[in-house]
């Protein structure tokens, strides 16, 4: 209990400082033809700007894992992107707190004429825009497993997460060059299906909710709430899983250029991962339902190691 409870106050010293940095980063945001906040929002960005954030289920990752993985974005407009995206799940001291680190570490681009329109880019810039590459926001998350599931209990976890100001190339419309974090809370519930133990078959159901927000300009700022639910049928070998999740913010209720905010991205994922051993191979399809006009497809490969050695 000892080691528990100062891996929580480590813990909190982090979230500490991660709220701190987020609201202590104010990027200017200056190109005057993308300076209405109203147009600081998924649908006129590229698709990694602020995607909706993959839920989680209840669970916390209790082993170190490295995921590679390669998305490809089908934009409904003729935005069509390609990237590479690293994701790392790292146990703190504890099978109850992990720290996550993910971004595209670089991602390649190809614009249509209607799009470049529609995203009011520059006509300076619109050349541009056609074409390029650059790398993307890192997101920094600390999960925090709060309550186990037991026999009539479900898996209560809770996420702080900050997302940077590194992705570029603002006036091209493909990142917001400003910051935003999220607050999030899912809880799970699994549930045996048969007696076979060399399969070990389980369905699972979870619900998230939280609040998540961005910088739209110098001192204002988008508040959104976030919502999500997910099913999954698990085994020994396989997990596939399909989620509804999305976020609703503010600007397309306000009396400032609300009508073209276009700022609650909402998507449905089907995710299918093969575990062979310590790796995972990994398989998505995602579709754009609103505000977010993209169809994407992900394969990946994952490593686990068991770094942690702690009991229930």
């Amino acid at each position: 209990m000892m080691r528990r409870a100062q891996a929580l106050q480590r813990l909190l010293f982090i979230i500490t400082m991660l709220s701190w940095c987020t609201l202590h980063a104010q990027t200017p945001i200056y190109k005057s033809s993308l300076s209405d906040a109203s147009l600081i929002s998924p649908f006129y960005f590229g698709p990694n700007a602020f995607a909706v954030p993959e839920m989680l289920d209840g669970r916390v990752q209790r082993e170190l894992r490295v995921e590679l993985a390669g998305d490809y974005f089908n934009g409904y407009r003729g935005d069509h992107t390609a990237d590479m995206s690293l994701k790392v799940n790292i146990p703190l001291w504890t099978d109850r707190v992990n720290l996550s680190v993910w971004m595209p570490v670089m991602e390649w681009f190809r614009n249509s004429d209607e799009n470049i329109a529609t995203c009011r880019i520059p006509e300076e810039y619109r050349e541009e825009a056609r074409k390029g590459h650059l790398s993307g926001d890192v997101y920094v998350t600390a999960d925090i497993q709060l309550l186990k599931e037991r026999r009539w209990r479900p898996d209560w976890v809770v996420r702080a997460a900050l997302k940077t100001a590194s992705g570029g190339k603002y006036y091209l419309a493909r990142y917001y060059d400003s910051p935003g974090y999220f607050f999030d809370t899912a809880v799970g519930k699994s549930w045996a299906m048969g007696r076979n133990t060399r399969w070990n078959h389980r369905f699972r159901a979870a619900l998230s909710t939280g609040f998540l927000c961005w910088q739209t300009d110098n001192g204002r700022q988008n508040d959104a709430v976030q919502f999500g639910v997910t099913a999954k049928w698990e085994n020994r070998y396989f997990t596939l899983a399909e989620t509804f999740a999305g976020y609703s913010g503010w600007e397309h209720n306000a009396g400032n250029g609300g009508d073209v905010a276009h700022d609650s991205p909402m998507v449905l994922r089907t995710d299918l991962i093969c575990h062979v051993k310590q790796f995972d191979i990994v398989a998505a399809y995602q579709y754009g339902l609103h505000d977010y006009p993209y169809h994407q497809v992900r394969l990946g490969v994952a490593y686990r190691w068991e770094i942690l050695k702690l009991k229930d």
